[in-house]
């Protein structure tokens, strides 16, 4: 498994993955007509340039396997998905790594999420704090409760 910056190419695999990933593990966090709207809908062209602008993709035998941003300005991290046949295997702890590494590169202080009730655990094996709920708005016109995270960094040393 390695993983890259995506392209404008890798949007469809992209927009995929968050739709399989979600119906994989938010079921029983969330109402299934939320999913339904969250999960609804074509690749957006807005979409597709985000990817190509800022997403992180997770290559594992050979087809995109996740997926990762970060907003080097905010530190906001998002669009952290993993194919529901890859879940388990590292892949979202290595794309996290990843956006820790792209934030420590430009001296960011903390970094922070909006994480999906089901993802909350993982987040915080990693470090991030946050036990508060918020609402996230999806732009498809669904509200989801969600827990905001913050993680401080540590500088790097040698």
């Amino acid at each position: 498994m390695h993983i890259r910056k995506a392209t404008l190419d890798d949007a469809p695999a992209c927009f995929a993955i968050r739709r399989d990933a979600i119906l994989a593990q938010c079921g029983g966090h969330y109402p299934e007509a939320d999913l339904d709207i969250w999960t609804s809908g074509i690749m957006s062209p807005s979409f597709a340039q985000r990817v190509a602008d800022h997403f992180y993709v997770a290559v594992a035998d050979g087809h995109l396997v996740g997926t990762a941003m970060i907003d080097l300005v905010t530190g906001k991290i998002d669009a952290v998905f993993v194919l529901s046949g890859y879940m388990g295997r590292g892949i979202g702890r290595a794309l996290m790594a990843q956006m820790e590494s792209l934030a420590l590169d430009v001296g960011l202080d903390s970094i922070q999420l909006e994480s999906t009730l089901n993802a909350a655990p993982f987040y915080r094996a990693l470090g991030f704090q946050g036990d508060t709920l918020s609402t996230y708005q999806s732009s498809l016109g669904v509200s989801l409760t969600c827990v905001p995270m913050v993680k401080h960094m540590a500088e790097r040393t040698g």
